[in-house]
């Protein structure tokens, strides 16, 4: 019986390992000026990854942060907010949609989107409902296009 208990603990800390070493780890470059010559960009702007996944916000370039937006999460998710100029690392657990801004430059269109597991994200409709200041709203309709594909 001892044999058979160490058996099976030992069985369930390897699957439980498992899992968490096929998560993987992303990177989003915070930039003044992206590859395409673009102003104030999130390096890519789309993700698609796993649940369970790390995506980390690079500070590549000064005067910038990565922060989640409101009404943009999926339900059961925790919002985030990185400090200027810092690096920032956030693993989604949750399926959906999370939306992303750099606040100072929010208005300029410095956004990105993250979907989280297959098909269509569950909160895509309350997130494409989320309003958005200056160029945002026109880099956040093609973001979540993209994202119900």
């Amino acid at each position: 019986m001892k044999m058979f208990l160490a058996l099976t603990t030992g069985l369930a800390a390897m699957a439980l390992s498992a899992g968490a070493a096929s998560a993987e780890e992303h990177r989003i470059e915070m930039l003044t000026r992206g590859s395409d010559g673009t102003a104030m960009v999130f390096e890519p702007a789309y993700l698609e990854v796993a649940p369970g996944d790390t995506v980390t916000f690079v500070a590549t370039d000064p005067t910038h942060n990565a922060q989640s937006i409101p009404g943009m999460l999926p339900e059961g998710a925790d919002g985030f907010t990185g400090r200027m100029n810092q690096d920032v690392s956030v693993t989604l657990t949750q399926e959906g949609v999370y939306g992303v801004k750099c606040l100072p430059h929010y208005g300029m269109g410095m956004v990105a989107v993250i979907k989280v597991g297959e098909g269509e994200p569950a909160n895509l409709a309350e997130a494409a409902a989320v309003r958005h200041p200056g160029r945002a709203r026109q880099v956040f309709q093609d973001l979540l296009a993209r994202a119900g594909e």
